[in-house]
Formats: structure tokens, sequence, C-alpha cells
């Protein structure tokens, strides 16, 4: 992980502002977001392994993955990059679960903190100043 200053960092703003902003550049909401917190992440390679992710915490409402709108306001977080490196294929160690109902066949990742080349930095934060101008200081 490679943190990147930014004039984001702790800025309030509309959550549904900014998803429909940063949809524009290429970031979507992640997966792992919830109620209170999430990052907005964009790919900076063809294979999804080098990612710019902009954090964030809700400060006012909540995040709802069944409405399209929402009254949420968030502050960002400090942005960083980081680059996952995945095993290709299937996991032949795989183990069965629940009681053998589910099985994990997918592979962990080869590095889930890969050291992460001065390209990518540089594309993130050209990637960054894209963003930043939507929202100045």
């Amino acid at each position: 992980m490679y943190p990147i200053s930014s004039s984001l960092t702790s800025q309030v703003q509309e959550f549904d502002k900014v998803r429909s902003a940063v949809a524009g550049h290429g970031f979507t909401l992640s997966g792992n977001w919830d109620y209170d917190s999430g990052t907005f992440d964009c790919a900076l390679d063809d294979a999804n392994q080098v990612w710019l992710r902009l954090p964030f915490d809700v400060t006012i409402g909540n995040l709802d993955s069944e409405t399209d709108e929402t009254d949420a306001k968030i502050r960002f977080g400090e942005p960083f990059v980081l680059k996952h490196v995945y095993n290709e294929g299937l996991d032949r160690e795989a183990q069965p679960r629940t009681a053998g109902a589910v099985l994990d066949q997918f592979s962990d990742p080869v590095n889930a903190d890969a050291d992460i080349e001065p390209r990518w930095i540089e594309k993130a934060k050209q990637r960054l100043q894209e963003i930043e101008t939507i929202y100045p200081v």
C-alpha cells in the first residue's frame, strides 16, 4: 500500500454526488463498503491488480445498497494505491466448509500487498488530480 497526499483528505461531500462524479473517471463503490464507511476504487491496469482507492467514512446518514439515493455525507480519508498479485486458476488445496456444502475453490493472492512500481504511483497521482479538480479546497 502506498498513501498519496491529497486535497480530498478530510473533505466532507454528499455521497450521491461523489458517486456520480467519480464514476465518470472510472471509479466504482467497492464491494467491501458497510453502512458507515467504504472506498471508491479505480483499476489502474488491465489485469485489475493495481488500484487507486479513495477511502471514506460516513458522517451523516448511512449507505444502503437497496436505494439509488441516500442522505449520506462522507469524509474522505487519505487515498492510496495497492497491488494484489493473484494466483491463476483454481486452488488445488481447496478446503470444504460448512459440512462440505461449500467449497472455496479460488486461490488466495500470491501477494495481497505487493510492491508498487513507480509508474503505477504516477498514474494514480494523475488520476487523483482529475478527481481533485472536481472537489477543489
